[in-house]
C-alpha cells in the first residue's frame, strides 16, 4: 500500500469524539519527521492540535510552531477577508464591498459561501509556492469537520458547479474540485472507534466522499482498540477466581469487538485499516501523540494495515 507521503493533502475525518484531531496531530508530526514543510489546518473550532503538541496556539493566521511545522485555525471572518482580497486584489475595493454592513448582511444568505471561503483559503495554502518554485507546504494536514459537516464542507465546490451560473465563483469552485478529486494530490483518512456507531459513520462518510465528492478513501484508523491479551484458555484458567475472570472477560470482549470492527471496515472500505491501541495516560499531550504516531508509521510511509 502506498504511503501518505505520495500525496500532499491529507484529509482526516470521522465521527465527533473518535480522536481525529489526535490522528491529524500525529500525521502532521510524521510529515515533519519525513523532512517535509507541513501545515496543519483546523476549521473554525477550538484549537486542539497545538495543545496536544504542547505548542502555542496558532490562531487565524498561519503561524510557525516549530521547525517545518505551521498551523492555522481557519475561521470565516478572516477567510472571507483573504478570499475577498484574492478575488478583488485591492484592499480598498475589498473594504468597499465586503465590509459594507448591508453587503455583509446579504452575503450571509449566499448558499455555501462560508464553506467556500474556508475551503478556498485552505486550498490556497496548498498551492502556495516559494520564490524558487517549490511548494511552500509539501504536506497540508486538514483536520476536517466531523462526518456530516465534512460531507457538506468538501462537496461545496461540486454543488456550486451544479447550481451557480458560470463566473468567478464557479471558476474558483472548479479549481478546488479538481484538487480534491485528484488522487495524486489528495488522500482521505477516516477515523473510527471499535464501536458500531462510529464504524457505521465512517462507512457512510466513505460512501458520501466516493459518490458525492469523488474523493477516494486512502485508509482508516481504528482508534482506542483493546489488544487481545487473554485467550479462551486464560479465561478457563481463571474459573476459580471470579473477580479476575470478570476483568479478563471484559478485556477479551473489547478486544474481540475491535477485531470485528476492523474486519468490517476493511471489507467495506476496500482500504487498509491501521489500529491504534487505547492509551491509559494521566494527561494527553505530546508523548501520547508520539505513541499514536508510532502505530501509524506504515500508513505514512507505506505498508499493510494492522
Amino acid at each position: 500500500m502506498p504511503g501518505l507521503l505520495d500525496k500532499r493533502l491529507w484529509i482526516v475525518s470521522g465521527k465527533g469524539g473518535v480522536g481525529k484531531t489526535t490522528v491529524a496531530a500525529a500525521l502532521a508530526l510524521a510529515s515533519v519527521r519525513a523532512g517535509r514543510r507541513t501545515l496543519v489546518c483546523e476549521v473554525n473550532t477550538q484549537e486542539r492540535v497545538s495543545r496536544f503538541l504542547e505548542l502555542p496556539e496558532a490562531g487565524p493566521e498561519v503561524k510557525k510552531l516549530e521547525e517545518n511545522l505551521w498551523a492555522v485555525n481557519v475561521r470565516p471572518h478572516e477567510a472571507m477577508r483573504e478570499y475577498g482580497l484574492m478575488v478583488l486584489r485591492f484592499e480598498t475595493l475589498y473594504k468597499t464591498v465586503f465590509e459594507n454592513r448591508l453587503v455583509r448582511y446579504f452575503l450571509r444568505f449566499i448558499p455555501s459561501l462560508q464553506e467556500l471561503v474556508l475551503l478556498g483559503k485552505i486550498l490556497f495554502h496548498l498551492q502556495e509556492k516559494l520564490p524558487d518554485g517549490r511548494w511552500k507546504y509539501e504536506t497540508l494536514v486538514l483536520d476536517a469537520p466531523a462526518t456530516g459537516h465534512a460531507i457538506s464542507f468538501l462537496s461545496v465546490p461540486q454543488v456550486l458547479l451544479q447550481t451557480v451560473p458560470p463566473g468567478p465563483m464557479t471558476r474558483e469552485a472548479l479549481k478546488m474540485r479538481d484538487l480534491l478529486v485528484d488522487p495524486t494530490v489528495t488522500a482521505a483518512v477516516l477515523v473510527a472507534l471499535p464501536e458500531e456507531m462510529p464504524v457505521n459513520e465512517a462507512l457512510e462518510l466513505h460512501s458520501a466522499l466516493r459518490d458525492r465528492v469523488h474523493i477516494r478513501t486512502h485508509a482508516a484508523v481504528l482508534n482506542q482498540a483493546f489488544p487481545q491479551r487473554f485467550t479462551e484458555a486464560d479465561l478457563e484458567a481463571l474459573a476459580d477466581r471470579p473477580e479476575l475472570r470478570k476483568v479478563a472477560q471484559a478485556h477479551h470482549d473489547r478486544a474481540s469487538q475491535a477485531v470485528l470492527a476492523g474486519t468490517k471496515l476493511e471489507r467495506n472500505l476496500h482500504a487498509p485499516v491501521y489500529t491504534v491501541p487505547r492509551l491509559f495516560v494521566p494527561r494527553f499531550g505530546r508523548d501520547a501523540v508520539e505513541t499514536v504516531l508510532g502505530h501509524l508509521d506504515a500508513l505514512v510511509k507505506g505498508g499493510a494495515g494492522a
